[in-house]
């Protein structure tokens, strides 16, 4: 009881199952056999590309009973849930800062320790985030999945197609 018989030799950490250890090896290697033939983003995991289809075909069958906004899946509506009741139970001890999640908490933490585990295989470069290296990782692959749909343009992260849009809707946010 207790035991961990998987052992992964490149880090040294050990872990239960040996889908966990193969996950694992997919993060150290960068290895992503799951891709999604609708924008060519590739998964560790079946279920990951699977859950990301949803926002290809729009389905959000989760719905918030208090205000009537859809998710894709009940952890983001759970999630959202916890606005409504304004409970942020994950506390900062450094500076106070409260969080919805403690996954939230444990990233901003890195902020205060300077700590950044996440390494890129290809270059070296270190970030606080498992998300802040994977938008990183598209430098190297040239992966340009966010596509705008009236021109075709293409770019690398969601936010900068989102501030791409403003020049066909002619939408200007920031006044003088």
């Amino acid at each position: 009881m207790g035991e961990k018989p998987y052992q992964f030799l490149e880090c040294g950490n050990c872990l239960n199952w040996k889908s966990e250890l193969i996950t694992h090896q997919r993060i150290q290697t960068g290895e992503r056999p799951h891709k999604c033939l609708d924008c060519g983003k590739s998964f560790i995991r079946r279920s990951y590309l699977v859950k990301h289809q949803a926002i290809h075909t729009g389905e959000r069958p989760h719905k918030c009973l208090d205000c009537g906004k859809s998710f894709r899946n009940r952890s983001a509506l759970s999630k959202h849930q916890a606005i409504h009741t304004g409970e942020s139970p994950h506390k900062c001890l450094d500076c106070g800062k409260s969080f919805i999640q403690r996954s939230n908490l444990i990233t901003h933490q890195a902020i205060h320790t300077g700590e950044r585990s996440h390494k890129c295989l290809v270059c070296g470069k270190k970030f606080i985030g498992r998300s802040a290296l994977s938008k990183h990782q598209a430098i190297h692959t040239g992966e340009r999945p966010q596509k705008c749909l009236d021109c075709g343009k293409s770019f690398i992260q969601r936010t900068h197609l989102i501030k791409h849009k403003a020049i066909h809707t002619g939408e200007r946010p920031h006044k003088c």
